[in-house]
């Protein structure tokens, strides 16, 4: 059932305005129940058991329902608000969203302000880019021209985030190390940023790190300036640059697209004042709106433990105005504020929305990305702090349930999702053509997106910005460090690697389908690297080995890892220890191996033992 067709559904039964029914119960007697007392309050990720029960009837009846609604699933299933609301109207339900007034969920609590209170806010901008391209001297600039004119130590005096001034109009700057800080953040639920600047050197063109940089904001969906930097230097290229982003969906406006494109120079102090104003309109046209007059939320960027003043954290106010006395709860802590200051180290007694400053007067050091609200009672804030790390250390706190396509084969809902995917490859070609394969799945009811492409092993980062995306990361002849894989394993990152395209092509298709049926799995059991090489006559290459990770298996398959690109795949020839053949050897034990019809072994090379572990269908 398509998603338009039970909107369609659920306007017209609302239309009855839930008027009283006829109901048979038992016998021939009828009775007439007033639907307005009947009400199913929805909690999002409810599953198919917990409707059955709020609405009165048995997990078999409810499954019916689905089924004639069109929907297969199972009872341990999430189902939508949509499907819950149709099944509801049906039974003579009315659907209510759950009211949150607990304090310890205060990050879930939304509160309504009348449309008279808002008012306008200073935007949040992030300055992203690749290495040397001049993010840092970009920042400086900005500061030392519109806030430390004068100020002695200059930049060395920042705290993390610091507002400006451009003809009256104030703009908040996250000076945050990258956009694996900016994504970690997001990862946490934190989304702080309203715009992005990315910058890209005129003599040096869009690089990787640059093209990373803006999968990411493009995964936040906030607005994008692109500043190309040194525009000053003999080599600078701009429209080269300018052609460049064109390929990559980012036409400037003046080719009639829609990124704003700002010509400067950091150093030489060019086109700052323009890169400001275009921030101020981009601003104006997102229309970013606050409620002053009500108690402080925001958010964490950085904090530190100081040996003379206690805890330090840099916070952004999200809505409210916060004040020297207030009390809050931030994360799992909480304080009184003793201390607030500004970007140029000023005392201050209040931060309006979306201003940066230095706290000082918690408890403990909390998290960058952690949330804050100001409670008005101090021991409330104490009880609220303690229940929240107790629910999290009870692991009431479940951590976001995260996309996999063994999830898709079990349930297919019939809302349209978004698969997303982050694709690393050993070869730009090969990512490309995989790409465009993906990318071209028509199944109903679902979109695949690729969050992101590029070439090189899995890494971490990609990892942190699966996690904000809730992707799924494919691997094409490239293989994650052992760290990499229990980075994923902890935050519950799935990661599925290839040899061969149409396998991708398959899998993901027949997931979406809800007919994928894995009959094997593979599972890698070990890594050991190779720390010496020996040429033996009549029996090949010998490599001289230490088991880094796991155990290596005399009877498992075996990979060569070169700077995290596979360039063989094949059998363990040979297992010894000293002069002994063994089934087995450890994590932390040297080892000689050699590699079935496999010669060009390097020292430093990766060889990855694996096993096929049959799973149930």
């Amino acid at each position: 059932m398509s998603k338009r067709y039970k909107k369609e559904v659920i306007e017209k039964e609302k239309e009855r305005d839930f008027k009283p029914q006829t109901q048979r119960t038992s016998g021939s007697r009828k009775t007439t129940v007033s639907m307005k007392n009947k009400v199913v309050t929805y909690i999002p990720n409810m599953t198919v058991a917990d409707v059955a029960k709020e609405l009165g009837i048995s997990n078999a009846e409810m499954m019916r329902k689905l089924m004639g609604l069109g929907v297969m699933t199972t009872i341990n299933q999430s189902i939508d608000r949509d499907t819950i609301e149709l099944v509801a109207i049906d039974l003579g339900f009315k659907v209510e969203d759950e009211v949150i007034t607990d304090l310890t969920r205060f990050e879930e609590i939304i509160v309504e302000d009348d449309p008279k209170d808002l008012k306008s806010r200073p935007p949040i901008v992030t300055v992203l880019g690749h290495v040397d391209h001049g993010k840092t001297t970009l920042l400086d600039t900005i500061r030392q021209t519109r806030v430390a004119a004068g100020e002695a130590g200059g930049i060395t005096q920042h705290i993390g985030a610091y507002q400006v001034d451009i003809k009256g109009q104030k703009i908040t700057f996250i000076d945050t190390p990258g956009h694996a800080a900016f994504t970690e953040m997001r990862a946490r639920g934190a989304q702080v940023t309203d715009i992005c600047v990315v910058v890209v050197a005129a003599d040096d063109g869009v690089m990787p790190q640059t093209i990373e940089a803006i999968d990411h904001a493009r995964n936040a969906k906030v607005p994008i300036i692109i500043a190309i930097n040194k525009i000053d230097r003999p080599q600078a290229n701009i429209e080269q640059i300018k052609s460049e982003l064109a390929k990559i969906d980012l036409t400037p406006e003046e080719w009639g697209g829609k990124t704003p494109v700002v010509e400067i120079s950091a150093l030489k102090k060019i086109g700052i004042d323009e890169l400001l104003e275009m921030i101020v309109l981009v601003s104006e046209l997102e229309e970013l709106k606050a409620n002053p007059d009500r108690a402080a939320s925001g958010t964490v960027i950085e904090a530190k433990l100081d040996k003379g003043r206690g805890v330090v954290a840099t916070i952004i106010i999200k809505n409210g105005t916060l004040k020297v006395g207030d009390n809050i709860v931030c994360g799992n802590t909480y304080g009184k504020i003793r201390t607030m200051s500004d970007g140029s180290k000023k005392r201050v007694s209040k931060a309006l929305p979306s201003q940066p400053v230095e706290i000082t007067g918690l408890l403990e050091v909390p998290e960058a990305g952690d949330k804050f609200i100001a409670i008005e009672d101090e021991r409330e804030a104490r009880i609220v702090s303690e229940q929240r790390a107790a629910k999290q250390k009870e692991g009431v706190f479940i951590r976001q349930k995260r996309a996999s396509l063994s999830a898709l084969f079990k349930q297919k809902e019939a809302a349209e999702k978004e698969l997303n995917l982050i694709i690393k490859g050993d070869t730009q070609g090969t990512i490309e053509a995989l790409k465009g394969a993906l990318e071209k799945i028509n199944v109903e009811g679902f979109v695949v997106n690729v969050v992101r492409s590029s070439v090189g092993a899995i890494t971490e980062n990609d990892i942190t910005l699966a996690s904000a995306a809730d992707a799924i990361v494919l691997g094409f002849n490239v293989r994650p460090i052992a760290m990499v894989r229990d980075m994923a394993k902890s935050m519950g990152i799935e990661i599925r690697l290839y040899t061969v395209i149409y396998q991708a092509i398959e899998d993901i298709e027949a997931a979406l389908k809800g007919m994928l049926e894995p009959e094997y799995e593979e599972v890698v059991i070990g890594q050991a690297v190779i720390r010496e090489i020996f040429k033996i006559s009549r029996i090949g290459t010998i490599a001289g080995c230490y088991v880094t990770d796991g155990s290596i298996k005399r009877n498992s398959g075996v990979r060569v890892l070169r700077d995290g690109v596979v360039i063989y795949q094949g059998k363990l020839a040979s297992l010894k220890r000293f002069k002994d053949d063994v089934r087995e050897v450890a994590q932390g034990y040297e080892c000689g191996m050699s590699v079935e019809n496999y010669n060009d072994l390097k020292e430093g090379d990766v060889l990855e033992a694996f096993v096929d572990k049959e799973v149930e269908k």
